[in-house]
């Protein structure tokens, strides 16, 4: 009697524990599956906000769109050049994570409005005011660059920001080119932002351009503090004009490159989540 009893207890037993496992097995599908929603979600979300190959064009004529910058003046060709340096910058690792960009357009002339500093985390336009020009880059357009010691020439391409200082000038800032032969001379000649009493309107209505520099991207007396501490410590400067030999030459200008580092490793759309909503 006992040892029957003992196997049906052991019986029992079995039973208790096969249907414990039966219940957990038969709810575990279900998280599995709310699990793998949420996750395959989330990985889409995240897939929608990283810049690779495939949505790198329309990404950037999104942003172009969405910030109104044809208003501005800004051509859409100049930006998305803008746009390819600021990423090829960042895949190096070279700034900081402000999300700005400030591009020169020296296709314009002095008496246009054409530095621009733009916000890509916000989405917008933080600066939008006058600039000058080295004097011997031109009159009132900007038409000969040099990287050369003593030129007095601006200089093309893109740039880094440094650290703020207050010399001759007044409160300026320091800059460091970034690309050999066009503007790695930046620092050397000392070619700094800094504000003019020659880069007004005032001085347009007066003169019919804007005054000239040493080569140094003068800016208004009354915003010029403003922008630099803004754009101080390792954000972007794209000085911009339509030379062949720079354009084809510039490495961060070179399309290709930067997408098959993108394939590798995609990076953060610039005003993600934001810039895709409607």
């Amino acid at each position: 009697m006992p040892k029957t009893l003992l196997i049906v207890l052991f019986a029992l037993a079995l039973f208790a524990l096969s249907n414990a496992h039966i219940i957990a097995v038969d709810k575990s599908p279900g998280l599995a599956i709310a699990k793998a929603v949420t996750t395959n979600a989330a990985l889409a979300g995240d897939r929608d906000n990283l810049l690779n190959r495939l949505n790198f064009e329309e990404s950037i004529r999104l942003l172009y769109d969405k910030m109104g910058l044809s208003v501005y003046g800004l051509p859409f060709n100049v930006f998305r050049l803008g746009m390819v340096g600021y990423y090829s910058l960042e895949k190096e690792g070279v700034l900081n994570d402000k999300g700005l960009i400030t591009i020169i357009d020296f296709s314009k002339p002095s008496t246009e409005k054409r530095f621009y500093t733009i916000d890509l985390k916000k989405l917008a336009v933080k600066y939008h005011t006058y600039v000058a020009h080295g004097r011997n880059t031109g009159e009132n357009r900007a038409t000969a660059f040099s990287n050369i010691p003593h030129s007095n020439q601006s200089s093309l391409g893109f740039y880094v920001t440094g650290e703020t200082y207050v010399g001759s000038k007044g409160y300026s800032l320091r800059l460091d080119g970034m690309e050999k032969s066009f503007n790695d001379n930046i620092r050397s000649r000392a070619v700094v932002m800094h504000a003019a009493d020659y880069a007004t309107e005032s001085w347009i209505n007066r003169y019919g351009r804007l005054g000239r520099s040493q080569g140094c991207p003068a800016l208004p007396p009354k915003i010029s503090r403003e922008v630099i501490d803004s754009i101080k410590n390792k954000s972007a400067i794209f000085t911009y004009y339509p030379d062949e030999g720079y354009l084809k030459a510039s490495r961060y200008l070179n399309v290709e490159n930067l997408l098959q580092k993108l394939d590798e490793q995609p990076v953060q759309l610039a005003g993600a989540p934001s810039l895709r909503q409607s």
